[in-house]
C-alpha cells in the first residue's frame, strides 16, 4: 500500500458514541442528527458553545469545531483575519478560522486515530476542553476589534494580560 492509499478499519465503537456518552455524562444537551456527526452546546465564560464532532473515516479523525455568536461584518474582515493570525500564533493546539459562509468565528482541531486507534472519554473530553478553553480566552479580543474599535495588537494585548489571586 502506497503512503497515500487508505484503508478503513473496522472499529469496536463509534468514535462518536465516545462524545455521546460524555455529552449524557456531564449533562450537555446533544444531537446527533447523523452517524458522523454529533452536536454539543456547553456553557463557556462569555456565553454558550455549539461544538460539532465530526467523525471523518477517510483520514481516521475526529474533528472538532467551536463556534461562538459573533457575526463578522465584512468590513471588519481584513482586521479579524490579522487578529486570527495573532492568535494562532499563540495556540499550540488547534487554529482559529473566520467561517466564510456564516460569518463567524471558529475554533477547530482534531484528534488523529490512524490504524484503528480507539479515542477515549479523557481524550474527548480533553479535545473539547482545548475548544471552549481558546474561545474563552480570545473572545473578548474579538469583541474589542468588533465593537471597541481596537487594532487587533491592542485586541492581543487584553488577550494575553493575566490575573493573579482573587478577591
Amino acid at each position: 500500500m502506497s503512503a497515500m492509499e487508505f484503508e478503513i478499519v473496522e472499529r469496536n465503537e463509534h468514535p462518536l458514541d465516545v462524545v455521546e456518552r460524555l455529552a449524557s455524562v456531564h449533562d450537555w444537551s446533544f444531537d446527533r442528527a447523523d452517524v458522523n456527526e454529533i452536536s454539543v452546546t456547553v456553557a463557556g465564560a462569555w456565553g454558550d458553545y455549539q461544538i460539532a464532532f465530526t467523525w471523518l473515516d477517510e483520514l481516521e479523525a475526529l474533528h472538532v469545531a467551536c463556534a461562538f455568536d459573533l457575526k463578522i461584518p465584512a468590513r471588519r474582515r481584513p482586521e479579524m483575519l490579522e487578529l486570527v493570525s495573532l492568535i494562532n500564533e499563540q495556540l499550540w493546539v488547534g487554529h482559529f478560522d473566520l467561517w466564510p459562509s456564516e460569518d463567524v468565528v471558529m475554533f477547530r482541531h482534531s484528534l488523529l486515530l490512524a490504524g484503528g486507534a480507539e479515542p477515549n472519554g479523557s481524550q474527548c473530553e480533553t479535545l473539547l476542553k482545548v475548544a471552549t478553553q481558546a474561545c474563552d480566552r480570545y473572545y473578548q479580543s474579538f469583541q474589542f476589534v468588533l465593537w471597541a474599535g481596537k487594532t487587533p495588537r491592542e485586541a492581543m494585548a487584553g488577550a494575553m494580560f493575566e490575573t493573579v489571586g482573587h478577591c
